[in-house]
């Protein structure tokens, strides 16, 4: 295969994994080749390659039907690094054995580098690093015997083949993940795997010109003065104010022309306060002008009443998008059997989350992977001109579009807005055991006070979806410490109940929660509205906007009295969404934004999400 597209590339297989695009945007980044290919790929189609990394996955590698490679690439003498899953699935194949692990890891985890003979070879990946450092680890199983002929290289409290070597073969298993930021060292650790490989150079002149180039292939060019191609279609675009969709609608613009593309943003009754005159005023120094507003609000409510259930809140939500778009498009004349396509700012985590690649587990359904979606795409209906980047990826395509920096860097908002930050639930839910697997406390220190609260949120654990409960600390003076910090990771890590632990800021002591049955209605909608527009105007005061990359605020449907209901702040710092930690919010900044919300009527609880991600998605929902 010498004339092969993936010559001397970088080759991600795809075993499942949340991060497998992750991996190949961090090597491109490194200004060298790399490709995603599915897991099964045949080694004959490898041999031609640099280097070849296994990505992780959800699945357990001892489990029937669990994704797997072909082993031969152990025999085509070129460097194989397995990461996570893929790790654990290297060990197997090559005889070594994979078990379930006593303690699962999830969050910031200390290593220490282990002391053997094959340290000392120029192919440790770790050779020139500290002797323990932080990383970011995300598993359930762990290897407990190793392969004939490799080495333990590192070792965490917990896990005593952190990362192991054959450094004759040059093959690597690392269990935790290097490509993320959170993981000291992390791209030292890619970077000298990627040198030992000596790839092909990759460079991109500018990611405009590319993705311009494949809309026009999607959309079709304008036809000729001679009128023989075929004329292009034009795109309905469905906006919905944040960075994604601002840039795509765009893009759109700027390649196919404004009278090729109408934007419609729908007010949904799910956006935050004053957003719709925010986002028209945001367009019109770029000229935009062909944007439509449709006020639908109260068809969504009407829609989501008496819906509980968050994936069923997604459908909805985007089903009543897609209901609203025809009929503004027929009402306008934009019919698809006329020419017209389907615009949205899709990026990759979106679909990575969905399930989007072969193995990859369900998070959560986005609002624009929906059936109806899905539908019109495989009929290539359907234009995502982001759909292979990632949030810090489509910020630098805006600011090379000449779009405004306040516009670009922006916080992310999710599709269907406030829709997933109120949590919806008929009755409250407790787990039987009181919380504790063990019947222990989370916590150790006699000065933390706990308390379970009765509600379940989304969390992703080990590259898969979970489903559980948060565990509230309460703290005398109610401000955070390194300690329940540390309690955020040590206990999703220890239970199979909880995937988030909080601090409660408004009250000192426990309190046995008033649960009110909760949906999507204009009084909830209202009450988050109001709590959210506070804090984006305390974080703006406090010239803290810039330092979070995005700060969710979540209603609970409970409270410390009748009627009441929660407020959840949800601050986080990421690059591109895959993974995050909790940003520290100065005390003062929380009291104050603490008091102010409890000002509001029907609100009379705050808690602080302490949670990383993973074990906690950044959304509750």
């Amino acid at each position: 295969m010498s004339s092969s597209p993936h010559r001397r590339s970088i080759i991600i297989l795809d075993l499942g994994g949340q991060y497998a695009h992750l991996i190949a945007s961090r090597i491109r980044r490194f200004g060298f080749t790399s490709f995603i290919l599915p897991a099964d790929t045949k080694a004959e189609l490898l041999k031609d390659a640099a280097g070849i990394i296994l990505s992780g996955g959800p699945q357990s590698v001892y489990e029937k039907g669990s994704p797997a490679a072909d082993p031969g690439i152990f025999s085509l003498g070129i460097p194989v690094l397995g990461l996570c899953y893929g790790h654990q699935w290297m060990a197997q194949a090559l005889g070594g054995t994979v078990s379930p692990a006593v303690v699962k890891e999830y969050g910031p985890t200390d290593i220490k580098k282990v002391k053997n003979e094959q340290r000392r070879v120029n192919s440790n990946l770790l050779a020139d690093l500290p002797e323990g450092f932080r990383v970011w680890m995300s598993h359930g199983d762990e290897v407990t015997k190793l392969p004939s002929g490799f080495v333990t290289v590192a070792s965490s409290k917990d896990c005593i083949h952190a990362a192991m070597m054959n450094a004759e073969r040059k093959l690597f298993g690392i269990q935790f993940h290097i490509e993320v930021t959170h993981t000291q060292y992390g791209m030292e650790i890619l970077r000298n795997f990627v040198d030992l490989c000596q790839p092909e150079p990759w460079s991109v002149t500018g990611y405009a010109a590319k993705i311009s180039e494949e809309v026009k292939r999607e959309v079709g060019d304008q036809p000729s003065s001679s009128g023989l191609r075929p004329a292009g279609r034009k795109v309905f675009m469905l906006v919905s104010g944040g960075v994604d969709s601002t840039v795509a609608f765009t893009l759109l613009n700027k390649v196919l022309g404004a009278e090729r593309v109408t934007g419609l943003l729908v007010d949904t009754g799910l956006m935050r306060k004053g957003e719709i005159t925010a986002i028209q005023k945001a367009f019109e120094p770029l000229g935009i002008h062909n944007l439509h507003i449709e006020e639908a609000s109260e068809r969504f409510y009407a829609a989501l009443e008496g819906v509980y259930e968050p994936e069923k809140k997604r459908e909805i939500i985007g089903n009543t998008f897609l209901a609203v778009q025809k009929e503004v498009s027929d009402r306008m004349g934009l019919k698809i059997e006329e020419g017209w396509m389907l615009g949205q700012g899709t990026i990759y985590p979106d679909t990575i989350e969905t399930g989007g690649t072969k193995h990859a587990d369900k998070i959560k359904t986005h609002h624009n992977r929906v059936e109806l979606i899905q539908k019109m795409m495989e009929q290539g209906l359907v234009v995502e001109p982001l759909k292979e980047l990632y949030k810090d990826e489509v910020r630098q395509l805006g600011e090379e579009l000449g779009l405004p920096h306040d516009l670009v860097w922006r916080q992310p908002f999710p599709g269907p807005g406030l829709g997933v930050r109120i949590l919806c639930a008929q009755e409250p839910s407790l787990p039987k055991d009181g919380g504790m697997s063990s019947g222990k406390r989370g916590s150790t220190d006699p000065q933390i006070a706990e308390m379970v609260l009765p509600v379940l949120s989304v969390g992703v654990q080990g590259d898969g979806r979970t489903y559980r409960h948060a565990l509230a600390l309460f703290a005398d003076d109610k401000t955070p410490t390194d300690t329940h910090y540390g309690l955020a990771t040590s206990i999703p890590n220890g239970s199979r109940v909880f995937s988030r632990v909080l601090l409660c800021t408004s009250h000192a002591k426990p309190f046995d929660p008033v649960f009110t049955p909760t949906m999507i209605e204009q009084k909830t909608a209202d009450l988050l509205r109001d709590a959210d527009s506070i804090v984006d105007a305390e974080v703006r005061k406090a010239e803290l906007y810039d330092k979070i990359w995005q700060f969710p605020v979540v209603l609970l449907p409970f409270g410390s009295q009748a009627g009441g209901r929660s407020i959840v702040l949800r601050p986080i710092e990421s690059t591109d969404a895959m993974t995050a930690a909790a940003y520290r919010l100065p005390h003062a900044f929380l009291r104050q934004v603490t008091e102010k919300i409890l000002q509001i009527d029907g609100i009379d609880a705050v808690f602080l999400d302490l949670t990383n991600k993973p074990p906690g998605t950044i959304e509750w929902e």
